[in-house]
């Protein structure tokens, strides 16, 4: 990406630059009307952050206060990483809030965009002992691909960031404890898609468990086959391969946001 800015010295282009920007914004507002519409927020609170591009390490996050319905790409306020705004603008933030996020985006590079909720269904999975089992296909996209974060209270202190990095690993997720779900992800568009399978798999497993009556799970060999299947790891050794699933799912999903929340990109 960083290759696109650049003339051959090396030096960014200032509208190349903006451009980015808002090309970023308006796909992080898409994320936030997505995460809307299909009802995994918790009022004004949690968030959704996204880096851009250059050695400023700024980011991108909703302004604390508006739903996220209300989020479009001008309102979006740009902040460091300690979560202080970095340039004046009418809406204030949560620097408590970018605990969490600030410390994944400082120890892991890849993870441009950082999403957290409190979904019913994430919080029922992350009190359960046995966490998030293979109980579909759904789930084992994250099979030995989730980590896990003991409750400590409120993220408020400091000095959690360094156990929420070391128990998210290289993991594209992580289950917090008796308080939520959280992705990460190269772009806003494969942090939503994860979170929303994530989302998928823990309201199945909350629905199957709620039959009262013992589950049927795969063996750990049939999970791992299908997590590479479904993530594209190595050779997964499928007679067929589908490497545009999420690319057509996501460029549908922005149609629907047109449709719904055509507002966003404003």
């Amino acid at each position: 990406m960083t290759d696109l800015l650049t003339h051959p010295a090396g030096s960014v282009t200032a509208d190349a630059a903006a451009a980015e920007e808002l090309r970023l914004r308006r796909e992080l507002a898409a994320v936030y009307r997505l995460v809307a519409h299909f009802r995994m927020t918790d009022l004004i609170f949690t968030h959704i952050s996204q880096r851009l591009p250059g050695p400023e390490n700024h980011f991108l996050i909703n302004p604390y206060g508006l739903l996220f319905e209300e989020i479009t790409a001008s309102n979006l306020v740009k902040i460091d990483l300690d979560g202080n705004p970095v340039e004046p603008g009418p809406h204030p933030v949560n620097p408590a809030g970018f605990v969490i996020h600030s410390a994944i985006h400082r120890a892991r590079p890849d993870a441009h965009c950082v999403l957290h909720t409190h979904t019913r269904a994430g919080c029922a999975v992350a009190a359960q002992q046995g966490g998030l089992l293979p109980v579909n296909q759904m789930s084992m996209e994250f099979h030995n691909r989730v980590g896990y974060h003991d409750y400590e209270g409120v993220a408020l202190n400091l000095d959690e960031q360094e156990r929420l990095v070391d128990d998210l690993g290289a993991h594209p997720a992580l289950i917090l404890r008796n308080h939520g779900l959280l992705t990460v992800g190269d772009s806003a568009k494969q942090a939503f898609l994860r979170m929303y399978y994530l989302e998928k798999a823990c309201e199945i497993q909350v629905t199957a468990q709620s039959g009262g009556t013992p589950l049927i799970l795969p063996s750990d060999q049939v999970a791992e086959y299908t997590a590479r299947q479904l993530t594209g790891e190595g050779e997964a050794s499928s007679d067929f391969e589908d490497h545009d699933a999420y690319d057509l799912a996501w460029a549908a999903l922005l149609r629907l946001v047109e449709r719904i929340a055509p507002d966003h990109k404003d």
